[in-house]
């Protein structure tokens, strides 16, 4: 609970400023911490009975000469919880360093109460990191999902509650990084308030936030009878409007299927991480992605490359020639998740009726195929969407 480090932190931060020297002992008596460093590790016999009645002591310069390791000055217990961790002592004439005793008390105590509220939040930072990793690489072959939910269980958490997993990637523009070179300590911080920020959107006891891998954050989000999905999707749009508005950064989240089981979990928490993948390909300006609309593309994904590329000199040869290919494949793609709605799928183009009708007709006319026969229509969509996949250049 007293660390040799921070005790000596306070003691030279306390003697400097005011002016006499602080030292700070263990349960034990023995000093770790001093503005005179060459006591340090030295054994200080008054702090022992100081710790056991935890009742202040003074000590002139004919009774300090009587114990060991002891100068005149004053010493006062630590007490933490109750219990003595230790003793802070004063060096000088008791009558001129009596009146900083319980300031100085009282100040080392609460500091010593963050630094273990701040140990104890790391530890359950690590925990919740440690069992989001374990969710995240499960093999039923290697681990049993009951293990997994027992250490849950141990950090206060249900798995068994229904959740749906959110991946959320953060990152800096490569000319801010440059304009900017971040300390590790610093980067430390900026991690810590990103981790504070989403625990404030996602704020139910029961949701798993923790950091996964450097720029990356992950949430199993408990979800309860009041939670639709559109709540969500304003939740997840929430924590990248924020993170984005702070100090450059750029922030991104995808999101999983509903679970209720470690394996569950696994393929949701997998599921929000392609969501991520795919939706970053599409530009369409949007910051957050669900699974449940990128299944098609997920699927493409993994059929590989040289099959994409096979589909698209197939199918889209002669358009993908043309300068407008572009518009065209917004179109083709357009069409189809309209449920080949001529009206819906100028609303969702943001453009005439009479411009989507010309732009099929031109694509009938090079393709030799009617867009109104859906086998060859979903051909061309499919083709559509591979290219989206590579960013508009996918090649065999």
């Amino acid at each position: 609970m007293l660390s040799p480090s921070l005790a000596q932190e306070i003691a030279a931060d306390t003697s400097a400023v005011i002016g006499f020297n602080v030292l700070i002992t263990d349960s034990d008596g023995m000093v770790i911490g001093s503005g005179d460093t060459s006591r340090v590790g030295t054994f200080h016999e008054a702090s022992v009975e100081v710790v056991r009645t935890q009742e202040p002591a003074t000590h002139t310069a004919a009774e300090a000469q009587r114990l060991r390791g002891v100068r005149p000055g004053c010493t006062l217990p630590l007490v933490t919880g109750g219990r003595a961790v230790g003793t802070v002592g004063i060096t000088g004439t008791p009558g001129q360093v009596r009146r900083f005793g319980l300031l100085v008390k009282r100040q080392t105590e609460i500091l010593l109460r963050e630094s273990v509220m701040l140990r104890s939040r790391l530890l359950a930072e690590r925990a919740a990191e440690k069992l989001l990793a374990d969710i995240a690489s499960y093999d039923p072959q290697v681990v049993e999902g009951e293990f997994l939910m027992f250490r849950a269980a141990e950090l206060g958490f249900d798995l068994r509650l229904p959740r749906v997993a959110v991946a959320i990637e953060v990152g800096v523009p490569s000319t801010t990084a440059r304009r900017h070179r971040t300390p590790t300590q610093d980067m430390a911080l900026i991690r810590s308030e990103l981790l504070r920020t989403v625990r404030e959107v996602f704020a139910d006891p029961q949701d798993v936030v923790a950091s996964t891998t450097p720029g990356w954050i992950g949430v199993l989000h408990r979800l309860t009878d009041r939670d639709p999905a559109a709540d969500l999707l304003a939740a997840c749009r929430r924590v990248t409007d924020v993170i984005a508005a702070q100090g450059g950064l750029t922030a991104r989240a995808g999101i999983g299927e509903p679970a209720a089981s470690v394996g569950g979990l696994h393929d949701s928490y997998q599921d929000a991480c392609d969501a991520l993948r795919l939706g970053s390909r599409l530009a369409d300006g949007s910051r957050v992605h669900a699974i449940s609309d990128l299944r098609v593309h997920q699927l493409l994904a993994a059929v590989g490359q040289p099959a994409r590329g096979r589909l698209l000199d197939l199918t889209t040869a002669e358009l993908r020639a043309q300068p407008d290919w572009p518009a065209l494949r917004d179109t083709i793609t357009a069409w189809c998740e309209s449920g080949f709605n001529l009206v819906r799928a100028s609303a969702a183009l943001h453009i005439h009726r009479n411009t989507v009708v010309y732009r099929m007709n031109k694509i009938e006319q090079i393709t030799g195929r009617s867009l109104r026969e859906h086998r060859t229509t979903m051909a061309l969509y499919l083709a559509c969407l591979a290219d989206q996949l590579a960013g508009g250049a996918e090649t065999r």
